[in-house]
């Protein structure tokens, strides 16, 4: 949730920014130049928009994730440590380490976590060339 938190944050200060530039903007500047200005700091403000957007959506599908439910097959929210890989199946962030331990956060529609999606425990599945194992699901 920290890393969608400062995505929002960082969406929402370029929003900022961009807007308090195409102000500016129109304080000093005339003709062409000030109207140029003023559509670059619109693009700048929707892209960061459009970021903000996407974060949001995050946000939600994390928040949407139950924790205190015991799951037996892979699901989103599920923790699948396998024999040599272990991933988290909720949002794409790549690789992140907790407490020594190596995960690949991914989104459920991940070709991967499409790959996971139902395994049960002691399940098999191929990855990166090789058959792997299903060991814990969490």
């Amino acid at each position: 949730m920290v890393y969608v938190e400062g995505r929002i944050r960082t969406a929402e200060q370029a929003m900022h920014r961009a807007q308090e530039a195409a102000n500016e903007e129109g304080k000093s500047s005339a003709g062409d130049k000030y109207e140029t200005g003023r559509a670059m700091m619109q693009i700048e403000r929707d892209k960061a928009a459009q970021q903000l957007d996407e974060s949001l959506k995050l946000k939600r599908i994390l928040e949407g994730i139950r924790t205190d439910a015991r799951v037996d097959k892979v699901s989103l929210g599920a923790v699948v440590l396998s024999d040599e890989v272990n991933f988290y199946i909720a949002i794409s962030v790549g690789k992140i380490q907790v407490e020594e331990k190596s995960f690949i956060a991914m989104a459920a529609n991940a070709p991967v976590a499409m790959l996971l999606m139902g395994l049960k425990q002691n399940d098999t599945f191929h990855f990166n060339g090789r058959q792997h194992v299903v060991r814990t699901i969490l």
